[in-house]
């Protein structure tokens, strides 16, 4: 029989996760105490939490343990890296059914841990807490250095900027598409993904939805390279790109050349976890690419015409879409 969270103590399962998960650079003091205390050498310090819940943000019959603890990771990395900052540490608070195998929070421990290797070398889980819950919710706090420089807000574009993305766009989108579109069951309930069944190219696309891997290290050097103004794309290019526009008073035209082959999966799409940024000039930094122009007036336009957005991820307006 598997060996549950509720066949163990809150300090055991806390033990199993401490030890897969490794040690952040910045840790003075790591997991055991009543806090971590994390190194700001600049006296300032990034933090930012994303959740996600079963249901509107993840399915278990689609995503492994291993799956959704990278993404928990990756999803907040990017927050931190869009501000410009280096990730040092992240804080994860675990609510799980009393049933949830225990081999599944070690694989979703993993998960964070290689996340953190692969995308932001040096941090990694300091802290955390546990509870029970009949929903399980996975709750990350990420904290990160902008090593004495000033953050990259939103707020910075101005006209005559060149808009860039670093990462890939549609992608994630297209995967999730698959995924509600051809693992579900009669009654609309999700089912395990039949590898067999995948087209060419389909396996890429669900690991960018259940493993994205946003190019966290470009934030902090799009920062260096002079970023005027920066933000992830987690809710869909269109749809961030306004918020980019709103907050900074601008217009944003993309230009659909610089989108890929499909454009409407390049605006629309969710979950790539790219970096939008504003340089004043080109060249820009290496990984970063244009795809537009920052102009006068409010909005976002695609090819100078007004863009309306219709697709994008809202999680109210769009909560009968996740959980239909």
């Amino acid at each position: 029989m598997d060996t549950t969270v509720g066949d163990l103590s809150e300090r055991e399962v806390l033990r199993r996760i401490a030890a897969r998960t490794g040690r952040a650079s910045a840790a003075l003091v790591g997991p055991g105490d009543d806090a971590a205390v994390v190194a700001a050498p600049a006296g300032s310090v990034v933090a930012t939490t994303d959740t996600l819940v079963h249901g509107p943000d993840f399915r278990l019959a689609w995503s492994r343990g291993y799956d959704l603890g990278w993404k928990a990771a990756a999803v907040n990395l990017a927050d931190v890296a869009a501000m410009g900052a280096r990730p040092t540490a992240l804080l994860v608070a675990l609510a799980m059914p009393a049933d949830t195998r225990i081999a599944f929070v070690e694989a979703l421990a993993d998960g964070l841990r290689e996340a953190c290797e692969a995308l932001a070398p040096g941090c990694a889980v300091v802290g955390g807490d546990l509870t029970v819950s009949d929903t399980l919710t996975v709750a990350v706090t990420a904290l990160g250095d902008l090593e004495g420089r000033a953050p990259v807000l939103r707020s910075g574009a101005e006209p005559g900027d060149v808009v860039a993305i670093a990462g890939e766009l549609g992608l994630a989108g297209r995967g999730l598409a698959i995924l509600f579109g051809r693992f579900r069951d009669a009654a609309g309930d999700p089912v395990p993904v039949d590898a067999a069944a995948l087209r060419a190219g389909e396996a890429a696309l669900l690991e960018a939805q259940l493993r994205p891997a946003p190019p966290i290290g470009l934030g902090a050097m799009a920062a260096v390279a002079g970023a005027k103004a920066m933000m992830d794309v987690s809710d869909g290019l269109a749809l961030d790109a306004s918020r980019m526009a709103e907050a900074s008073g601008v217009a944003i035209d993309l230009d659909p050349s610089g989108l890929g082959p499909d454009v409407a999966a390049a605006l629309e799409g969710g979950e790539d976890h790219a970096l939008l940024a504003t340089f004043a000039a080109e060249p820009l930094p290496p990984g970063f690419r244009a795809i537009g122009r920052v102009r006068e007036g409010s909005g976002v336009l695609v090819d100078g015409a007004p863009y309306d957005r219709r697709g994008g991820w809202d999680p109210y307006a769009d909560w009968d879409a996740r959980t239909g």
